[in-house]
C-alpha cells in the first residue's frame, strides 16, 4: 500500500519528497504493519481477524489551518487519541488529501502531507481514485468548514459541501461501489441541496453520517433521560453566533428530545427573538425564563437572571443575545438561546410532564476550549467507516439543518412565527451512549492544565 500511495503522489505532484520513515513508524505504531489494532470499547467487535485490512480513507476539506475543523478532526485520524480514559488507535488510514483552498500564512496542508506521507491530489476524483480511474478508497471524510467563502443572508456561509458530495458520488457511480461518507456539520446552506444529498444517499445505498461534535461531549452532571420521557419543553443555551453555533445547539437539542415518548415528529414552526425582543418575549410568556436559569446554573453554579453579569472571554465578540422558539408537530416546545459570548457554553434543561423539578446538564468540551470535543466525534466517525453504520441518524442533522436555515428566514420576518411544513418529518432515534465522552479522558490522559500543542496532538508513548 505504501508504494501505491507513493506512486499516486508522484502522479498527483510529479514528485515524492517524503521520508517514508515517519509514516512507516506511524503505521507500525498503529498496527497497520503488524496486523493488530487497539480499539475502544465501542469498537471492540472489530477484531483484526474480521478486518484484515484497515479501511482506506480519502479526506476532502475546505482549508487546513490551526484549529480549523480539518486540524481538530484529522489529528484523531493521524495519531492515537484519548476517548473515555483509553488510548485509541484510529483503526483506519488517511491515504489521500484534497484541499479546496490554501492560506498564504499558516496553512498546514503541505507540512502534514509530508510528515505523514499522504498524497495531496489536484481533484476530488483523483483523491478518491488515488490517481487512477476507479474508486480506490473505502470511505470519504468530507470537512467543509472554515475557509473564505461568500455569505448569504448575513450569517450563512456558502460552504461547498454539496459539491464535495456530488463529485464523490460521481466516482462511486462510475465504479459501481458506494462507500461510507461523512459530512462535517450540516449538509448545506440550501435546504433543497441538503435534502437532495440525503435522498441521493438513500437511493444509492451510500452509508451517510453527518453532524456536530457537541452531542458527544461529557455531560456534567451525568444526565440521562428516562426511556420514553414525556418532555413538555426543553432548552439549549450556547454562547456563539446565530447560524454557526445555532446549528450545534439545534443538533444538541435534537440529540436529547428525539428520544421522547412517541419519537421525533418534526418541526412545525420557528420564531426568532433578537436582542431586546428576547427578554420582552420572556415577560410575555413566549419562553420560560426559569428553564434558562436552570440551564445556566449548571454552568455557573449561581442563580441566573437577565441582569446577571457573565465573565465571558472578551475576545469572542458581543453579538446580541437572541433565541429560536421551536414548535414541534407533537406539541413539544424547544428553545435555543444565545446568552453571553462563550464558545464553550453548551447548557441544557428540560421539564418532564408531571414533574415540578427541572432537569439540567451542560456539555463539557474538556481542556483546550472546544478542541477536545472532536475526540469523541473522530471515534464515532471511525466506527462508521469500519462498520458502515452511523452511531446517530443523519436525519437528525437534516432536521437541524433545515431548522437553522428556517431561523435565518424567521429573523427577517420577526414578529410572527415562520411555518415549516417541510420540516414535519419523523425519524427513528439511535442509542449513541457508547460514543459519548464520560470525562475519564480529562482525568487520566489530558487533565486540566495540560499544555496545548500547536500542531497535530501526539500522546506520549507512556500514556
Amino acid at each position: 500500500m505504501r508504494n501505491g500511495v507513493r506512486n499516486a503522489l508522484q502522479h498527483a505532484r510529479g514528485e515524492c519528497p517524503f521520508d517514508n520513515g515517519s509514516r512507516r513508524e506511524f503505521l507500525r505504531g498503529t498496527g497497520a504493519l503488524g496486523g493488530g489494532i487497539l480499539l475502544g470499547n465501542s469498537l471492540a467487535g472489530a477484531k483484526p481477524a474480521d478486518r484484515p485490512q484497515r479501511p482506506k480513507v480519502a479526506c476532502l476539506y475546505t482549508e487546513f489551518t490551526r484549529l480549523s475543523h480539518a486540524h481538530v478532526i484529522l489529528e484523531n485520524f493521524l495519531e492515537k487519541y484519548p476517548f473515555n480514559g483509553q488510548i485509541i488507535d484510529p483503526g483506519v488510514d488517511i491515504v489521500s488529501f484534497w484541499a479546496d483552498q490554501f492560506r498564504e500564512q499558516g496553512d498546514m496542508t503541505h507540512d502534514v502531507s509530508r510528515e505523514y506521507n499522504i498524497p495531496l491530489f489536484k481533484t476530488i476524483d483523483q483523491a478518491l481514485c488515488l490517481g487512477g480511474k476507479e474508486l480506490a478508497v473505502d470511505a470519504v471524510l468530507a470537512i467543509g468548514e472554515n475557509g473564505r467563502y461568500p455569505r448569504v443572508r448575513e450569517w450563512v456561509v456558502q460552504y461547498p459541501r454539496k459539491r464535495f458530495f456530488d463529485e464523490s458520488v460521481a466516482v462511486m457511480r462510475r465504479s459501481g461501489r458506494f462507500i461510507p461518507y461523512f459530512n462535517d456539520k450540516q449538509f448545506s446552506h440550501r435546504w433543497d441541496w441538503a435534502k437532495q444529498m440525503c435522498d441521493t444517499a438513500g437511493q444509492l445505498g451510500i452509508p451517510l453520517m453527518a453532524g456536530s461534535s457537541v452531542p458527544l461531549a461529557q455531560r456534567i452532571p451525568h444526565f440521562e433521560l428516562p426511556a420514553g420521557a414525556e418532555i413538555s419543553e426543553a432548552i439549549v443555551i450556547h454562547g456563539g453566533s446565530f447560524e454557526n453555533y445555532g446549528i450545534h445547539a439545534l443538533e444538541t437539542l435534537q440529540s436529547l428530545v428525539e428520544f421522547r415518548k412517541g419519537g421525533e415528529t418534526g418541526i412545525s414552526q420557528i420564531e426568532v427573538l433578537y436582542d431586546d425582543e428576547l427578554w420582552k418575549g420572556a415577560e410575555a410568556g413566549k419562553w420560560p425564563l426559569e428553564l434558562a436559569a436552570a440551564a445556566m446554573q449548571v454552568e455557573t453554579g449561581q442563580p441566573f437572571t437577565p441582569t446577571t453579569e457573565l465573565h465571558d472571554p472578551p475576545r469572542w465578540g458581543r453579538e446580541p443575545w437572541h433565541g429560536f422558539l421551536v414548535s414541534y408537530k407533537d406539541g413539544l416546545k424547544g428553545y435555543i438561546l444565545k446568552i453571553g459570548a462563550n464558545p464553550m457554553r453548551w447548557n441544557f434543561a428540560c421539564r418532564l410532564k408531571g414533574e415540578t423539578q427541572i432537569r439540567a446538564t451542560r456539555f463539557y468540551p474538556g481542556p483546550w476550549f472546544n478542541r477536545n470535543l472532536f475526540r469523541a466525534l473522530g471515534h464515532a466517525i471511525q466506527h462508521f467507516f469500519i462498520h458502515g453504520t452511523a452511531p446517530c441518524p443523519h436525519e437528525r442533522v437534516l432536521l437541524a439543518n433545515g431548522a437553522v436555515l428556517a431561523a435565518v428566514d424567521a429573523y427577517f420576518q420577526r414578529g410572527r412565527p415562520l411555518e415549516t411544513p417541510h420540516l414535519e418529518f419523523a425519524y427513528e432515534s439511535r442509542d449513541f451512549g457508547d460514543f459519548r465522552e464520560t470525562g475519564e479522558s480529562w482525568k487520566k490522559i489530558i487533565p486540566e492544565g495540560t499544555l496545548e500543542p500547536d500542531g497535530i496532538a501526539r500522546l506520549p508513548e507512556t500514556s
